[in-house]
């Protein structure tokens, strides 16, 4: 089966998420939203019960990779875990994480082994995954780390936001914010900054990217005065990134470099911790926000939201970060599209 043949592997998150919800409304409006094939990877009991929880009239049939793409067109493919869940939905727990990270796992080695063009993944809780012994900061974390595996070699994953007007990635993720001074540094960042380069090109089509800096202090130091990471991390990255062909620019303010005169002038924010990235993207695109794993040997998108322990279970949560999330991997994985914008 050549590439662009293949169905997307979903991972199922967090049970008691809304994952299985987001997943069955996917499915549901494939047709009208153009969502490529998938297969969900989880319980089938769970998704039966969910679908039954929340009023969802969905046919569900149990099935390997290889036939999902067929089964699709008329019922929600759901290849089996080992594990088994309950169906408790806005109650986390700890007895749930083997079969959350078993999906994952089923997800990648069958992207790696050329079973799915790519790997999409509902969201997933961290505490619940830390209580059962899980030693990974987040998924992209835990993704690099397969990635390693697979490759014999380091790799290091990059944070993507992508949205209809905005891309921005972290340098730092998922670090306290008193520590992000001292973890960054002029090599992180030419670092996280050439990975970014790289898939640009290669994954969306954009021949030259162009790339702006923010800046980690109020108006990017302003000299010094308001801290001097700016001038001493951040700017030798810019120069370094410059002298090696990228085009990058930068430290800016970032209170200035969001709006939309401003985002006409770069392709993608390098921005130097969490919040800065992730604010701006989800403020201009919440409900169409993807995140994009960068640096890795296969294709991996996610919604850019959380497990919504709160509304789970409601058949209230909406699947349109899902969707297209399902519908960006598709685009990065169809060889010869090129991808100009999220």
């Amino acid at each position: 089966m050549r590439e662009t043949e293949l169905p997307l592997a979903l991972s199922v998150g967090d049970p008691s998420g809304v994952g299985p919800e987001i997943a069955i409304a996917a499915w549901q409006s494939a047709h009208d939203s153009g969502a490529a094939p998938f297969y969900l990877l989880s319980d089938p009991a769970l998704i039966a019960a969910r679908a039954r929880r929340i009023g969802a009239e969905v046919a569900i049939a149990e099935t390997v990779p290889a036939q999902a793409a067929d089964v699709f067109q008329h019922a929600l493919p759901v290849v089996p875990l080992a594990a088994r869940f309950t169906d408790d939905p806005g109650r986390p727990d700890p007895a749930n994480a083997a079969g959350t990270i078993e999906a994952i796992d089923r997800a990648v080695a069958d992207c790696l082994a050329g079973h799915a063009a790519a790997v999409v993944t509902c969201p997933i809780a961290k505490k619940p995954l830390y209580d059962a012994g899980f030693g990974f900061p987040g998924h992209t974390e835990y993704l690099a780390h397969l990635a390693s595996l697979h490759t014999g070699g380091a790799v290091t994953p990059v944070m993507l936001l992508a949205g209809p007007e905005l891309r921005t990635v972290p340098v730092t993720i998922h670090i306290a914010l008193a520590e992000v001074p001292k973890v960054l540094t002029t090599e992180l960042i030419v670092a996280i900054s050439r990975i970014t380069a790289a898939d640009l090109a290669s994954r969306f089509g954009i021949a030259r990217p162009r790339l702006a800096l923010a800046g980690l202090n109020p108006h990017a130091g302003e000299s010094g005065t308001m801290g001097t990471e700016d001038e001493r991390i951040i700017r030798p990255a810019v120069e370094i990134l410059r002298a090696q062909g990228i085009d990058a620019f930068g430290p800016l303010p970032a209170d200035t470099m969001f709006h939309a005169r401003a985002r006409a002038g770069y392709d993608v924010a390098i921005c130097m911790y969490h919040d800065q990235a992730l604010i701006p993207a989800k403020a201009l695109a919440f409900d169409e926000a993807v995140n994009v794993t960068l640096g890795l040997p296969f294709i991996r998108t996610s919604p850019d939201h959380g497990t919504a322990f709160d509304i789970a279970g409601k058949g209230i949560a909406r699947p349109d970060s899902l969707i297209a999330a399902l519908k960006l991997a598709r685009r990065l994985a169809d060889t010869g599209i090129k991808v100009a914008a999220a």
